[in-house]
């Protein structure tokens, strides 16, 4: 496969709930097709999330402490602090995205790896962008696993690769009013 031939997924699992101080939380479930210790080094090893992750990472993740994630829109970055909170290989990453929360679950199922997100944000209406976000990532992320790497899709850039029509998929299964990122160069 290469990017001019890339589909997105079908939908993954999700909910939302309240959080605290009127945040929102996005729980994102998906089925892997590989072990939870390929899993976990994609979500940790920052040569392997520059292929897939909106963001690169400054250190490995696979421990507690500091780090920077810099998000990446075309030519545009943004450093954001980040916290590794909790980090059991291979089942557990936790971490601070600037005022975000992130945990990655890993669970292991007879054909691969069931991969469950946990994305708290600021806003209700942030969290079925977000879920179009890593929908692609994932499926990025996959085809990277699978020996097939396309090269991440992130930013503006994952407009051109379904995240309008995920972001209003997310937000019907969701039940939450679609409101659209302002276009940008």
């Amino acid at each position: 496969m290469n990017r001019s031939s890339f589909q997105p997924g079908p939908l993954a699992d999700v909910d939302s709930s309240a959080a605290e101080d009127g945040r929102w939380t996005l729980l994102f479930v998906r089925d892997l097709r590989h072990p939870r210790e390929k899993v976990w080094a994609a979500l940790t090893e920052p040569a392997q999330l520059g292929e897939w992750s909106p963001y690169i990472a400054d250190r490995d993740l696979g421990t507690a402490g500091h780090a920077t994630l810099t998000m990446i829109d075309g030519d545009t970055t943004e450093d954001l602090p980040a916290t590794v909170t909790r980090a059991d290989a291979p089942t557990v990453l936790e971490y601070t995205l600037g005022s975000d929360l992130v945990r990655w679950e890993l669970a292991a199922t007879e054909s691969g790896t069931r991969l469950t997100l946990r994305h708290t944000v600021e806003g209700r209406d942030w969290v079925p962008k977000v879920a179009a976000g890593w929908h692609l990532c994932l499926d990025v992320a996959e085809l990277l696993l699978d020996g097939r790497p396309i090269g991440p899709i992130r930013g503006n850039e994952a407009r051109n690769y379904g995240w309008n029509e995920l972001n209003e998929a997310y937000a019907k299964k969701l039940s939450i009013p679609v409101t659209e990122l302002p276009e940008h160069d």
